[in-house]
């Protein structure tokens, strides 16, 4: 029986049909599985624009294997455009929201199967949650990477503008160069070129197996991007046949490979909030302590931007991530007899695709890393009780041990304003605060900051510690996710302006280098920073938001 049968089938079911008929479905499409195809596009973020282009060919695909395809809409929030600004306070909040609608959507009309298409930033997270909480076959395809721009012969994206804010400042680029820059650095739709948290989540939905190989790398603006559409339209069927669910696929076994991939690509330290957020929807436990297992143990192969000079086009013309994954495995590295959506095992998939390295230069072998761990490092310490997160793939050698002095701010606002203001100097650290999933709330993502200091030529000189989150885009050695966070009474509350901070990443730790009868002087005199909060969502959001070392997930 499937599932829709209980919407259509029998006596009483009369008036669901007849409101079916008014949607202009016959009979026969009444009688074939009933798929939902969750389309994110909006005419808001650059990386949903062509999202209509790639539903039509999920729908076609539907139809050509036998089913019948039925749209429907989630909201999605562009980071870049909310970036630095109270619109990304709504950033996070919305990754719960979009997997709520979908339960919501999906159950009230009882579908077959789904296929979910989302391209950037919490949208691939919300729809994979989505995906494992409702656990009914499924397959997830995006809408593909922003090819990079290109000015002046050399390749350019989203993040060469954020940083070119902090060279004008310096004089380095003059503000109409910054201009030219603009208008080439995003040259049309998909999500933004580099290993930014959008193109991250793609490539790992790949990785653990829930969605065909070359989702995560295969431009936006080709037609091999529409054709894995409408292949995926075509596939879910085969799942619906076969009744295979994203839970058969996603196991501990998976949640290893998908950890092990995130190291060798170098992916976004927002994988470390979205990870453990999917997972625990599937029922599994995904802690820092795994990451930071797997990350000692895991080469990182890619040096993507922006840790890098390539784009996600260079990686999949490199072999993209089924090269990756087949490096992985030949070291031992990966568990191969895991299901994926194609219905084979993901070693099957290896026998029939044989995936190479077709550009070492971009992918290269476990023989030959970046470095022997992986992209990003827990640290813990005094000031990180449950932990805080870097990607160290991106951080300069002379920042990765490192004892600065603390410059505090009380947000990410007036951080920028000192930055910008020339206020920070060599040596410093700066702390921002009070932006964690509870304090912000909504943990905003903090590109403008760190973009700024690289501007400057601060990157190798300055570090950026905060309890809110950065962009997958950001490099240098930003800390964050420190949890517990200021407004949980976290220790990064009781810092103080002028106090001495060392870092050490290859250690692992983080420490405020204050003993511990002054620090509990400070907590006596603590008080949670004031802050009115007048949107409801965000009300309810900072009430019920857990650490950001569990996901920031809401609590139940």
């Amino acid at each position: 029986m499937n599932r829709s049968d209980t919407m259509l089938k029998g006596l009483e079911k009369a008036p669901h049909r007849s409101l079916l008929f008014a949607l202009g479905m016959t009979r026969e499409e009444m009688n074939r599985p009933l798929i939902g195809v969750v389309n994110s596009a909006n005419e808001i973020i650059p990386g949903h624009m062509h999202l209509d282009i790639i539903a039509q060919a999920v729908k076609d695909g539907i139809r050509m294997a036998g089913g019948t395809p039925m749209e429907f809409p989630t909201i999605g929030v562009c980071d870049g455009l909310a970036m630095n600004h109270e619109g990304m306070k709504m950033s996070l909040p919305s990754r719960e929201l979009i997997a709520d609608s979908i339960e919501i959507s999906a159950t009230a009309v009882p579908f077959d199967g789904l296929v979910f298409i989302p391209n950037c930033d919490k949208i691939v997270p919300g729809m994979l949650m989505a995906m494992l909480r409702l656990n009914i076959p499924s397959i997830i395809v995006s809408g593909g990477p922003m090819l990079a721009g290109k000015l002046d012969g050399k390749a350019v994206d989203l993040i060469t503008v954020f940083e070119g804010v902090g060279k004008v400042k310096t004089g380095a680029m003059t503000e109409e160069e910054l201009g030219r820059m603009e208008e080439c650095a995003c040259p049309g739709c998909g999500s933004c070129a580099g290993m930014f948290t959008a193109n991250s989540m793609n490539c790992l939905s790949e990785a653990l197996g829930l969605a065909l190989p070359g989702n995560g790398t295969v431009p936006a603006p080709t037609s091999a991007r529409i054709r894995l559409a409408k292949e995926a339209g075509m596939q879910v069927m085969d799942l619906v046949e076969k009744n295979i669910r994203p839970r058969d696929i996603v196991t501990e076994k998976s949640v290893a490979n998908g950890v092990t991939v995130d190291m060798a690509l170098g992916c976004s330290t927002n994988t470390v909030l979205h990870l453990p957020a999917i997972f625990r929807e599937a029922e599994l436990a995904l802690t820092l302590d795994i990451f930071d297992e797997i990350s000692r143990k895991t080469p990182n192969l890619c040096r993507l931007s922006p840790a890098g000079p390539h784009h996600i086009s260079d990686l999949h013309e490199a072999g993209g991530i089924q090269a990756v994954m087949a490096q992985l495995a030949a070291s031992g590295r990966m568990n191969t007899d895991v299901l994926t959506v194609t219905g084979k095992t993901l070693g099957e998939n290896f026998s029939i695709l044989k995936p190479r390295i077709l550009r070492p230069e971009v992918i290269r072998s476990v023989a030959d890393p970046y470095s022997p761990e992986g992209g990003i490092a827990i640290l813990r310490g005094n000031l990180a009780l449950d932990g805080a997160v870097v990607k160290q793939s991106a951080v300069a050698p002379e920042m990765m041990q490192r004892t600065g002095t603390a410059r505090v701010f009380e947000g990410e606002d007036v951080a920028v304003a000192a930055i910008l203001g020339g206020k920070i100097k060599a040596g410093d650290v700066v702390v921002i605060r009070n932006e964690g999933p509870v304090g912000g709330p909504g943990m905003r993502e903090m590109l403008t900051p760190t973009s700024v200091i690289s501007g400057l030529g601060l990157g190798g000189e300055v570090a950026l510690l905060t309890d809110g989150r950065f962009s997958g885009g950001t490099r240098g050695a930003a800390i964050g996710h420190i949890s517990p966070e200021a407004a949980e009474g976290g220790v990064i509350g009781l810092v103080q302006e002028g106090d001495q901070i060392k870092i050490d990443i290859p250690g692992r730790t983080l420490q405020l280098l204050v003993d511990e009868v002054e620090l509990e002087r400070r907590r006596q005199g603590w008080k949670p920073y004031p802050k009115e909060i007048k949107s409801s969502i965000l009300r309810r959001y900072s009430r019920m938001a857990s650490s950001a070392a569990k996901g920031a997930v809401t609590k139940i």
